[in-house]
């Protein structure tokens, strides 16, 4: 696992702050530099380029996400669905906390030339693929979800379901409820799937 200086954390946090004000295309080092009271060669010694940066953000990211998904505190009475509202909510709670990490995470139409920056946005989307499945068929075992479709299957239809959900409150500049929406798209789906 990578382990960040406190300046580093700083300089994430100031791209972060960076593409949440002004998008992904305004990131340069030059910009960042200036936000932050560092010359560019300063700023170097921290990070090769700005997709280093970008690769740290995400990398960042990563191990927050893997922390606060492997800490929910699962109540012994829970259902999976329980469980799964509780992925979901965990995530789309950093989203709206820091919706500039999303900018990051749906930038992937700029990051086709960089394979680090791709490499790191599938394996964001694999990470969450992976909970959800290990939930759709831990419910399917026990009986609290049907088996009309595989589990596989299942967590892309609802891994879909999000990511549009996320990408409309992308769009909207944030403006709508993205925990209220994301929270109607599972519990819509959850409907289609729970045995009654």
């Amino acid at each position: 696992m990578e382990k960040f200086s406190d300046r580093q954390i700083e300089i994430m946090e100031a791209a972060t702050a960076r593409i949440d004000t002004y998008g992904i295309q305004n990131l340069t080092i030059k910009n960042l530099a200036a936000d932050i009271g560092l010359s560019e060669p300063a700023l170097y010694r921290h990070f090769k380029s700005k997709n280093d940066i970008l690769l740290g953000l995400l990398n960042y990211f990563i191990t927050g996400m893997k922390n606060r998904l492997n800490n929910i505190p699962i109540n012994p009475d829970a259902t999976a669905a329980d469980e799964l509202r509780s992925i979901f909510n965990s995530q789309l709670q950093t989203f709206t906390n820091k919706p500039a990490i999303v900018s990051v995470i749906f930038a992937e139409s700029i990051f086709h030339y960089d394979e680090g920056l791709s490499y790191k946005v599938s394996e964001i989307m694999d990470l969450m693929h992976q909970y959800v499945n290990k939930n759709i068929e831990k419910g399917q075992k026990g009986g609290t979800y049907n088996k009309l479709i595989g589990a596989s299957t299942l967590t892309t239809i609802i891994l879909g379901g999000m990511r549009m959900t996320v990408l409309k409150w992308k769009l909207s500049g944030h403006k709508s409820n993205l925990i209220k929406d994301g929270t109607a798209v599972l519990e819509g789906i959850l409907k289609m799937i729970e045995k009654k």
